[in-house]
């Protein structure tokens, strides 16, 4: 089965909408431990691919990011957009949300950024794709810049095993169900003279195993 088409990523995502918020019961423990490896409270400039209803932006946001940093993000869904423009308003002074068509360039300079984020994103991507996405974040990166990636990943053990195995299957027959996502190791797609790799952690929430990926960029 293969990966679904950027537009049939954005009808998905159109649909579901600020339903996706859910996803916070197996996506939160991930990317706690992406923020507490990822050192956010000293990023001058941070680019998302992806950032759906913005939930984890206002987290940086509020939180994290110092009061001079600045976040830009791109999208494919048109509601996706409108959602996390809402959230991120308060902080429309130095916070953008793009919608983009899945093929161009990412509309940031060439090392503008110093952390590329990426959360249930690579999971969705075919080979080719993964591979464009992670050029474009060398490319947005300053050298010594981080990625910054958590996304679905095989458990091994015990009841994850079972839940990502269960989980592939649904991906197989019914893409959309699950949001076009399925487990996937990122950590294997990163060229090691592109990328050092910082930290890697499997955690799994509710059975569902996500990878956590923090990389700087050679």
């Amino acid at each position: 089965m293969p990966v679904l088409t950027a537009e049939q990523v954005r009808r998905v995502y159109d649909r579901i909408g600020r339903a996706q918020d859910w996803q916070r019961v197996y996506e939160d423990a991930a990317t706690a431990d992406l923020v507490a490896h990822a050192g956010f409270d000293t990023a001058d400039a941070v680019v998302e691919l992806g950032c759906g209803t913005g939930r984890f932006a206002a987290e940086l946001l509020a939180r994290h990011l110092r009061a001079e940093a600045t976040y830009a993000a791109v999208e494919l869904s048109p509601r996706m957009v409108a959602l996390a423009s809402d959230r991120l308003w308060r902080w429309r002074d130095r916070a953008t949300v793009s919608l983009v068509d899945g093929h161009a360039t990412i509309p940031a300079r060439d090392g503008a950024a110093d952390r590329f984020v990426a959360n249930y994103v690579f999971d969705l991507l075919g080979p080719e794709e993964t591979r464009s996405k992670l050029a474009e974040a060398r490319r947005v990166l300053a050298p010594g810049g981080l990625l910054c990636a958590a996304g679905l990943t095989s458990g091994e053990h015990g009841v994850a095993r079972n839940v990502s195995r269960a989980w592939r299957g649904i991906w197989a027959r019914w893409p959309a169900l699950v949001g076009g996502c399925r487990p996937v190791r990122l950590v294997d797609a990163l060229d090691p003279a592109a990328w050092e790799i910082n930290h890697h952690r499997v955690v799994v929430a509710w059975g569902i195993p996500s990878e956590v990926v923090i990389a700087t960029r050679r």
